[in-house]
């Protein structure tokens, strides 16, 4: 019986010649990576109920400063210590400090971290956003990382997994983002409880890796377990002159078994929006166009890469946010700061009214530089809108790309992007 994606993966990883949905197992992790808020109870744990005082391996670590940092107050500026000093004390290699870094699910991919073949755990639930790469990554919890970090081994059950299709080529203005959120919309927030999400078809072959990442990020909106993509050129690509070890890629086999496939005709998807309170509560933008908007946000791990940014700026250059809006704009990580500035990207966004921000995560998990209050309505590009998210219980979160942020930032409300710019998107 042949295994999948992620089957083999665990297979490898625990010495297996091969595993089976259920299988529970020991298994070796490739890396492993913790933030702000996780590594202070982690490093706590680690030393202080394990007896650990050194991590297995420094150079298979990475702890990166983002959710709270800079710090928005004196409690966040106490975590930001912390995480500093255990870094510099176990000699972690893969530290990346503020302004040198960015949020943790950008770093990792970007600095090729992060590779194929591979079993990755993060102590962040969006840890899941590395499978783009064809690797098994899933998120867990500070407990969890302690035991990691101390030993270098966690036990797993296999999951089950879903299989997911997408045919043909997505059209004109419908980005990754949209076709996720269409998936999330179908199957619900636990339509994937525990599962492994395979995203796989020809449709996937036009997605470049930005947009991959994107959705295999949202995988955990869905509840899955990891989300994984196949290696092909888009991947060998993205990790030429990158990646910081060798790797070996894995693919499914011809027999491979799976819970369930879903089959998606890319084309027929039509830009697509989360409402408020959840993720999966969907709708195509015809039917929340006109949604008046107080605050705007294009930020988050799933949609402020380089590219996010790029065609944000096309849609905002010699233009302006409507007067009652506000826009906040975040980039994902230094490296993708720098670049915006090399490319003017930034005096786009504020000469149309936006405020820019240090790469964080910020506004996206109600912390700091964006945060809504009681009863606005805020359009993010973000992957989570349950109350209190991003703020405020009252508040109305709904989810979109950021191209569609970026022109209902301009027009004050939820608009088709062609209503702002017309038929063609003309890139700054």
């Amino acid at each position: 019986m042949g295994m999948t994606m992620s089957e083999k993966i665990l297979a490898r990883a625990a010495g297996r010649d091969s595993v089976r949905p259920g299988d529970l197992l020991l298994a070796k992790i490739d890396f492993a990576m913790g933030h702000d808020l996780t590594i202070p109870p982690a490093g706590k744990i680690m030393r202080e109920q394990m007896g650990a005082q050194k991590v297995w391996d420094v150079d298979r670590v990475a702890v990166v400063q983002d959710h709270f940092q800079p710090a928005k107050d004196i409690a966040s500026a106490g975590l930001g210590r912390m995480t500093r000093e255990f870094a510099r004390e176990m000699g972690i290699k893969w530290y990346f400090e503020v302004g040198q870094g960015g949020i943790c699910h950008t770093v990792l991919p970007e600095r090729g971290l992060v590779l194929p073949g591979e079993l990755v755990v993060g102590a962040d639930s969006h840890s899941c956003t590395y499978g783009a790469l064809n690797n098994f990554a899933t998120g867990i919890g500070s407990t969890d990382l302690a035991c990691v970090m101390a030993l270098g081994e966690l036990w797993f059950r296999v999951p089950e997994s879903l299989r997911f299709v997408y045919h043909h080529k997505l059209p004109q203005w419908v980005e990754a983002k949209d076709l996720i959120l269409h998936v999330i919309g179908t199957i619900g927030v636990d339509g994937a409880r525990s599962k492994a999400m395979e995203h796989t078809g020809d449709a996937i072959a036009h997605i470049d890796m930005e947009g991959r990442l994107t959705m295999t990020n949202m995988a955990i909106e869905a509840g899955a377990k990891n989300g994984i993509i196949g290696f092909d050129e888009v991947t060998r690509e993205f990790l030429e002159g990158r990646a910081q070890r060798a790797y070996t890629p894995v693919d499914s086999d011809p027999d491979a078994e799976y819970e369930k496939t879903f089959e998606f005709d890319a084309e027929a998807i039509p830009i697509t929006l989360a409402r408020p309170m959840s993720p999966d509560h969907t709708a195509p933008i015809d039917e929340v166009a006109g949604t008046r908007l107080d605050q705007v946000f294009i930020g988050s791990c799933t949609n402020s890469k380089i590219g996010d940014l790029r065609r944000a700026a096309a849609v905002l250059k010699g233009r302006h946010i409507a007067p009652h809006v506000r826009l906040i704009v975040t980039p994902s990580s230094a490296q993708v700061a720098r670049e915006a500035e090399r490319e003017g990207l930034i005096g786009i966004f504020m000469d149309a009214g936006a405020g820019w921000t240090v790469a964080t995560c910020g506004a996206c998990l109600g912390g700091h530089m964006g945060v809504v209050g009681a009863g606005e309505v805020c359009l993010s590009t973000s992957n989570r809108n349950f109350p209190g998210r991003m703020g405020d219980p009252t508040a109305q979160v709904y989810l979109s790309n950021p191209v569609v942020a970026a022109a209902s930032a301009v027009a004050g409300e939820i608009v088709h992007p062609k209503e702002v710019v017309g038929r063609e998107l003309v890139y700054a």
